[in-house]
């Protein structure tokens, strides 16, 4: 007869949970994953809640204190930048008022050399010719250009030569007359830049320079070209005084 196997002893529980241990069944690896996930998660949101709620242990003073410097330096920005606006707009201001300055100045600058006759010029204006069939007296060259510049003359030249200016100077000779030390002959040649109606006025009035010449007994003929040139200029070695000196 055949030996007979003898029955495997009962495991109790301490067993079988070593049992268990060594050899996981498929179904305990799948909660056991779950479970460290699940841990992980929990971990991370308490971290995350810690990390993001900076101010969860202030106190109530703490928290004044903190809006209240957030204030003042919210304030201070406030005015350091209405500060700077300022600036800019006065450094703008002054820019403004130093450029408008500076164009006023060069525009005197402009006027003054064309009145002192230092540059050539063109504009509207006359030419007036004189034609000495008798002898046009010194007296009625004068009456004419003070005439002119009365009338609001901006510049004045004769025969081409001379540019007449405020040091003009007048000379009555056998030879003709002599302007500025140049010696001019008839027929005489007045080129005049201004407003030409105020010019033409100036010269015909009665009892004005017009009469004047005819009655010396030359004739008088005034002509509005489009544009008048002046191109006669007084270097400013001339047109510097000898005695007058500005006053500071």
């Amino acid at each position: 007869m055949p030996d007979s196997v003898p029955d495997e002893q009962p495991r109790d529980g301490r067993e079988r949970l070593k049992e268990a241990f060594r050899r996981p069944g498929r179904g305990q690896v799948v909660v056991a994953v779950l479970l460290a996930a699940v841990g992980f998660g929990a971990v991370t949101q308490v971290n995350a809640n810690e990390n993001n709620d900076t101010y969860a242990g202030y106190r109530q003073q703490d928290l004044i204190d903190a809006l209240s410097g957030l204030a003042g330096a919210s304030e201070r920005a406030r005015s350091e930048i209405e500060r700077l606006e300022q600036s800019r707009a006065d450094l703008l201001d002054r820019t403004e008022r130093r450029r408008a300055a500076l164009e006023q100045a060069q525009q005197e600058a402009d006027d003054l050399t064309v009145l002192a006759g230092l540059v050539p010029v063109s504009g509207p204006g006359l030419t007036i010719r004189l034609a000495d069939e008798g002898t046009v007296s010194i007296n009625s060259m004068l009456d004419l250009v003070q005439e002119l510049r009365s009338a609001g003359a901006e510049a004045i030249e004769i025969d081409g030569q001379v540019r007449l200016v405020v040091s003009s100077a007048f000379e009555a000779t056998e030879e003709g007359l002599v302007v500025d030390g140049v010696l001019l002959e008839a027929p005489y040649v007045v080129d005049v830049i201004g407003e030409p109606s105020a010019l033409r006025g100036a010269i015909s009035f009665p009892g004005g320079p017009e009469d004047s010449v005819e009655d010396d007994g030359a004739t008088i003929a005034v002509e509005q070209p489009e544009t008048v040139e002046v191109e006669t200029v007084v270097t400013e070695s001339d047109a510097a005084p000898d005695l007058a000196e500005p006053v500071e």
